[in-house]
């Protein structure tokens, strides 16, 4: 999607309808710079404010996400590319939250390995010992369950008995046995145990 388009159509579209970015942003709750952040195709409008937005400035969805009015020809075509768009944007940033998990925990839970190793071969007082270990492990806990959090969230798990695509809690994800990003779950369609793996769209 354009955004630097969208975002000439949402001015466009708001001073057809006589309003200014102040008055926009005040009947829908916003603060101003939001709405001038659309104009200059910085953002895109919040999925939960599109449609309030499109019935203030008189278009509907479609119309937002193209950045034109679309006659009724070319309405069900641009429907489709507007959804094979969104679709390849929310893969995309799954693939990025994904990538986002080893950025955070490779480096960490090594960092953690190697204050762990100076601790058992460094002479150094025990306390300090103690200490150097004690932090080494909660600095690695914590980073798992942030990575765990990641995980969750981006994408979807497949169960292999019955195929069915589904976000399971953080909870029944961080309890899960797994390899890798492959977790043993109970699927909540067929209600068997797999292996799921994660992918990435549903």
């Amino acid at each position: 999607m354009d955004q630097i388009k969208i975002g000439k159509f949402i001015a466009k579209c708001r001073k057809e309808q006589e309003m200014t970015q102040a008055s926009l942003a005040e009947k829908l709750g916003i603060s101003d710079r939001a709405v001038s952040k659309w104009e200059t195709g910085k953002s895109l409008p919040d999925s939960g404010i599109m449609l309030k937005l499109c019935g203030f400035l008189k278009i509907n969805v479609n119309e937002l996400l193209s950045g034109e009015r679309i006659n009724e020809e070319k309405y069900d075509k641009r429907a489709e590319e507007n959804l094979l768009e969104m679709k390849r944007q929310i893969e995309e940033k799954n693939r990025q939250l994904l990538s986002t998990e080893y950025l955070i925990g490779a480096p960490s839970i090594i960092s953690g390995l190697v204050l762990c190793a100076v601790a058992e071969y460094l002479e150094m007082p025990t306390g300090l010992r103690i200490c150097l270990v004690a932090f080494s492990l909660i600095m690695i806990l914590i980073v798992a369950f942030i990575a765990v959090g990641i995980e969750q969230k981006a994408g979807y798990y497949e169960c292999q008995k019955c195929h069915h695509r589904y976000v399971p809690t953080y909870w029944q994800t961080n309890l899960a046995m797994h390899i890798g990003r492959t977790r043993y779950m109970k699927c909540p369609e067929c209600g068997k145990f797999s292996w799921q793996k994660k992918v990435l769209n549903k």
